[in-house]
């Protein structure tokens, strides 16, 4: 994804985020899910694969990943995917994860260019895992999940049993940094690359021609109003009353 310095700009006639000729990164939400997955791996055994869906470039992220200690990755990558909406992508993920024996799905609550939200609960729908969501820690003790689901009054703790997809907020823990070693390493390690078909995806399926959600039109929000500036002259209390009296906010 583009690099958190860099403006997120749309692409007037495609209607599309521009990924093209700027600088990227890892998700820093999606490198907070690899880390965990990373720990319970390190506390239980077993192997972290990552899966990315995106253009041809979109391999770096997912070395970067395996830099971090991720043993393996899936690419999902084909022009026929241009343009999918985020239930087009939640199929896709579905299908790549559906060629594995996961036992636990971990994603990010949301893309941090984005924003959407949707993917992880369309792919746990597709693939029939509970959604464990908002995730701000975990353990997994036998075959079952518990997780601490973050929640604005505090959390709330819920359990499941094996296989399970979690998604998880951006203060689950701090993603550690690649060492020379794992970068090296990294670049000998296995990508699998999947086109919409390797999937069992027809192209009326992904893609735009697939699209159940579209944007119609791109604009600016509309100009801020100027807010009531109020003058305290010995009452300015009664007056800041008075107008929040009006706004039925007291």
């Amino acid at each position: 994804m583009p690099t958190s310095s860099v403006t997120i700009e749309i692409d007037p006639n495609t209607k599309r985020v521009v990924r093209e000729g700027i600088p990227k990164e890892l998700d820093p939400a999606a490198a907070s899910a690899v880390e965990e997955g990373l720990r319970l791996v390190e506390a239980h055994g077993g192997e972290v694969t990552v899966v990315t869906m995106g253009p041809a470039d979109a391999v770096d992220d997912i070395r970067k990943a395996l830099a971090m200690g991720a043993e393996k990755g899936i690419h999902i990558t084909d022009e026929a995917l241009a343009g999918s909406d985020t239930l087009a992508t939640a199929k896709a993920l579905a299908a790549a994860i559906q060629k594995g024996e996961f036992e636990i799905v971990i994603c990010a609550t949301e893309a941090t260019d984005t924003y959407s939200g949707l993917v992880p609960g369309q792919i746990a729908e597709i693939l029939g895992y509970p959604l464990l969501s908002f995730a701000k820690e975990v353990k997994v003790e036998g075959d079952k999940v518990t997780v601490h689901r973050q929640s604005p009054g505090g959390y709330q703790v819920v359990e499941a049993e094996l296989p399970v997809l979690i998604t998880t907020t951006s203060g689950i823990n701090e993603p550690r940094y690649p060492s020379l070693k794992g970068i090296m390493g990294a670049k000998r390690k296995e990508v699998t690359q999947y086109a919409a078909a390797d999937l069992g995806l027809a192209a009326d399926q992904v893609g735009e021609a697939g699209a159940r959600e579209k944007a119609l039109t791109i604009g600016k929000p509309p100009a801020r109003e100027a807010g009531q500036v109020i003058t305290d002259e010995g009452d300015g209390g009664i007056k800041i009353a008075d107008f929040l009296a009006e706004l039925k906010v007291i």
